[in-house]
């Protein structure tokens, strides 16, 4: 009895989990190869030229459909609203002194904590532009 068939078959609903298991996009490629072996098998040719398939068939499709796939599935990184923050500007509502750690901002209808990022004072009323975010802290300069 030709066992062949019966391993490529095993081989490819192994390499299927491990696709399913990762979502990597590598080992589909190779459970294909082993579909492909496991037909060329059962046309009862020598486990080299199996092999051979197996190799070329994995290798074709992983080099043709993985960059296609991995770019229809790359999902554009959406910025988040603290991500958005950065740039904008805002006003200081109580007084910003790095020395008292005090200061809020308003920026976009929000109330911030805020630190200069020139280290000097800035006073309320004045329009602050947002230059980074250090843990829950905005860090402005002047505009």
């Amino acid at each position: 009895m030709n066992w062949y068939p019966i391993l490529w078959l095993i081989a490819a609903i192994i390499l299927a989990l491990a696709e399913l298991a990762s979502v990597q996009l590598v080992s589909i490629w190779f459970a294909l190869g082993a579909v492909v072996a496991m037909l060329a098998s059962l046309l009862h040719i020598s486990f080299y030229a199996q092999l051979v398939v197996f190799v070329v068939v994995s290798a074709a499709a992983l080099a043709v459909t993985r960059p296609l796939v991995k770019k229809t599935l790359d999902v554009k990184k959406t910025r988040t609203n603290l991500d958005r923050t950065v740039g904008q500007t805002g006003v200081v509502e109580t007084a910003v002194d790095n020395r008292l750690e005090t200061g809020r901002v308003l920026v976009d209808g929000l109330s911030w904590s805020a630190r200069s990022e020139s280290g000097e004072p800035i006073e309320p009323g004045t329009t602050v532009e947002v230059a980074r975010i250090e843990g829950v802290k905005l860090i402005v300069r002047r505009k």
